[in-house]
């Protein structure tokens, strides 16, 4: 276990751990299954768990970097990505890349995306409490394989789920939260985004605390 409780100390967070090849879990109360990535995404694959499961045409589970650093939730799979089976492929997904580039980051290089809920929800409409806890069990197991040292949340679905708390994105923005020992930063998703672009300089301050607090990690970076 790599202890950072100095580097965290000043950040305003408690220490931060990253386990690799080790039984023991930074997950606590309501640990996943111990799934195996071929094991998890068959499970999406044939999740009934909740009635998206008779609306999708496939579960996306997520893409890129198993081994990232950096992992990025969004909210749900949208009519595209329920399309191709990937995250973020659609004008949103541009905007994400664009996005990700700023900070020098890059799709799938030591980056991993995905979403709270695996399943494209009608409409495109806000996932229900009901989804989003069905899909729970896979998004924590997904954080226990990769093992991220920072998670970027992008939206108030993600933010809330991970964060349990109904503050919105503005207040939950401009400082780092944590999630089961994980670093954790709040910005708004790139779908508001593209329909509110005055927030696009608040979202770029929230990249520039993610960068920064990634690079106090891994000052080699």
């Amino acid at each position: 276990m790599l202890s950072r409780d100095d580097v965290f100390s000043e950040l305003g967070i408690g220490p931060v751990w990253r386990l690799r090849a080790t039984p023991a879990s930074p997950l606590t109360a309501d640990a996943p299954p111990a799934y195996t990535w071929d094991t998890l995404t068959d499970a999406v694959a044939h999740c009934t768990a909740c009635k998206l499961s008779a609306t999708r045409t496939q579960g996306v589970l997520g893409a890129g970097d198993r081994n990232a650093d950096w992992l990025i939730i969004g909210e749900a799979p949208g009519v595209e990505e329920d399309a191709q089976g990937e995250p973020f492929v659609g004008t949103a997904g541009k905007l994400l890349d664009a996005m990700l580039a700023s900070i020098g980051l890059a799709r799938g290089d030591n980056v991993y995306i995905t979403n709270v809920l695996k399943s494209h929800p009608p409409g495109n409409r806000n996932p229900e409490p009901d989804e989003v806890a069905a899909c729970r069990p896979y998004l924590l197991a997904q954080i226990e394989l990769i093992q991220p040292k920072l998670i970027l949340a992008l939206g108030r679905f993600a933010a809330q789920s991970l964060l349990d708390t109904d503050e919105t994105v503005e207040h939950l923005r401009g400082r780092v939260h944590a999630f089961q020992g994980v670093p954790l930063v709040v910005t708004y998703h790139p779908a508001y985004l593209l329909r509110k672009l005055t927030d696009k300089a608040r979202a770029w301050e929230d990249l520039c605390l993610a960068r920064r607090t990634f690079n106090s990690l891994t000052p080699d970076s």
